[in-house]
């Protein structure tokens, strides 16, 4: 049945009015107000739309940012020292039990991150992330302080590696609300416009604290003797955690509460809220369980990539393709710095283009580059390897800008700390920290060193998959939070496209209406 000539006349004629701000916007935005219009009966006003005070934003981003900084400064310095922890604590093994079992004692601290998770995430969403975010930093830098000071195994027996597995497993748990909280605590305070070039800077600290955490190792192990590192020489970078941590801990304590949190939701909101956060974890399983598996399977595109990258690769050069520890350290290094000069451009794109397509060519260029990466990775001299870490860490570069913004965007502010933590952690755990462990077992099984480059091309089919089913965020607000913007400009242009889209809903209802049957 068609329709009729009125009412296709009267759309048209509706259409042909749209205004140059509301046309102007992208279409994920629009639809997004629309709904919030519809609501609401009425345009934004002023007390609708949250201007973030650029000095209170600057501090969110560089606290968030030291604390992700802080935990891959630890991660980097036991990827880089997983041999020379090996021989510490298990001395009695063979070369490949060593490395197996501290890669594992590595992975443990990821069993406990989902616990950590559910722990920290409801606690975020009724008490404040500033409060939560504060509390894992302490726990996280007592937890690497406290490696610096374990005796090795010549000393205490068994009880060495059991206190280090306890130690990994206190950072795993802290680290379990990290992640998730300093996402949704950056995400809530980023304008909507900039939310992906903001959100970028977490990783950034990401990347500069692991490209910290390798230097130094880098550094000792030119320095030091092998018996020198062995002895005392690997303490050193764990018991910079202490200061660090202290750093940390101070700068968030700083911290103003997220805007979204803070916020004074309406009536439906505040309902919906309370109702939600009863029985949170049944909640999000029931009713966000579609956002949930999004956030499973983008976190696994990501951090497959990452731990490959950063947990693995030094290890897979040194004890897979016999290349000399300083090359490796360098080769991977260099990686790193490619990454965070890259990382805020991609999340700026990602502010330009959406989300979607900087994820889906991401994960395109895994499953078909993959391969030929590792390829070159075992080719003689540096040049060909170098070329190898450079496209691994362009790829990792196209999954980590985004992810920040993009993650705490699937869920509401109500439910969106603890959903993260569910949905992050589950995956991290699952998928992310098990990669050094499951490949460095594969390439034992198989007796191929290209294993890893197949293993990154299913996470690329994984992370496709996902990414045909995430909404584009780009632009728009947070769900359960108002409209942010960076200035009052913005404010006002915001408010005045509401007026107009208001009365284009007004005259397309009324077009409608008279173009109807009879």
């Amino acid at each position: 049945m068609t329709e009729s000539p009125k009412r296709q006349s009267g759309g048209a004629a509706a259409a042909r009015q749209v205004p140059q701000a509301v046309a102007a916007l992208p279409q994920q935005v629009r639809d997004e107000l629309v709904s919030r219009l519809r609501r609401a009966g009425r345009p934004f006003t002023k007390d609708d739309v949250q201007v973030v005070q650029e000095p209170m934003l600057k501090r969110a981003v560089s606290a968030s940012a030291l604390g992700n900084c802080m935990e891959w400064f630890d991660f980097g310095v036991y990827s880089y020292l997983a041999a020379t922890i090996g021989k510490v604590f298990y001395p009695g093994a063979s070369d490949a039990a060593q490395l197996l079992a501290s890669f594992a004692t590595f992975a443990a601290a990821f069993v406990v991150r989902p616990l950590g998770g559910l722990f920290f995430g409801p606690l975020g969403d009724k008490l404040g992330r500033q409060k939560v975010l504060a509390a894992t930093m302490v726990l996280m830098a007592f937890g690497t302080f406290l490696i610096g000071f374990i005796p090795d195994y010549g000393t205490i027996g068994i009880a060495a590696p059991i206190l280090l597995l306890l130690a990994r497993m206190l950072q795993g748990f802290s680290t379990g609300g990290e992640y998730g909280g300093a996402t949704t605590f950056i995400a809530e305070f980023s304008p909507d416009r900039r939310r992906g070039f903001l959100c970028s800077w977490l990783d950034f600290g990401t990347f500069i604290g692991y490209a910290l955490g390798s230097v130094l190792v880098t550094v000792l192990n030119i320095a030091l003797t092998d018996s020198q590192m062995l002895s005392w020489g690997w303490r050193i970078p764990f018991l910079i955690a202490g200061p660090l941590g202290l750093i940390g801990l101070y700068m968030r304590l700083k911290l103003e509460e997220s805007p979204a949190f803070q916020q004074q939701l309406d009536e439906h909101d505040q309902a919906v809220a309370e109702r939600e956060q009863k029985h949170e974890f049944r909640t999000i399983l029931r009713r966000y369980w579609e956002p949930l598996l999004v956030c499973i399977g983008l976190v696994l595109l990501y951090n497959v990539t990452n731990y490959m990258v950063t947990g693995y690769l030094p290890t897979y050069q040194t004890e897979v393709l016999g290349r000399d520890g300083t090359t490796s350290d360098v080769l991977v290094l260099v990686g790193m710095v490619w990454v965070v000069v890259l990382i805020t451009f991609v999340g700026r794109l990602s502010d330009r283009i959406g989300r979607r397509p900087v994820y889906r060519w991401a994960a395109v260029g895994q499953i078909v580059l993959a391969l030929p990466a590792f390829l070159l990775l075992r080719s003689d001299g540096w040049l060909l390897p170098a070329l190898g870490v450079l496209v691994l860490a362009t790829l990792l570069a196209g999954f980590a800008a985004p992810s920040a913004a993009t993650l705490p965007a699937l869920f509401p502010t109500s439910v969106r700390y603890a959903a993260m933590g569910i949905g992050f952690n589950f995956s991290v755990a699952a998928f992310g920290g098990t990669t050094p462990l499951v490949t460095e077992g594969l390439v034992s099984a198989t007796g191929s060193n290209l294993v890893p480059g197949c293993y990154l091309m299913v996470s690329g089919l994984v992370g496709l998959l996902a990414v045909r089913f995430m909404p584009e965020t780009a632009g728009v607000p947070l769900h359960g939070s108002q409209p942010m913007v960076s200035t009052e400009q913005e404010a006002k242009e915001l408010i005045s496209a509401s007026r107009d889209l208001r009365a284009l809903q007004m005259r397309t209802a009324t077009a409608e209406g008279v173009a109807g049957p009879g």
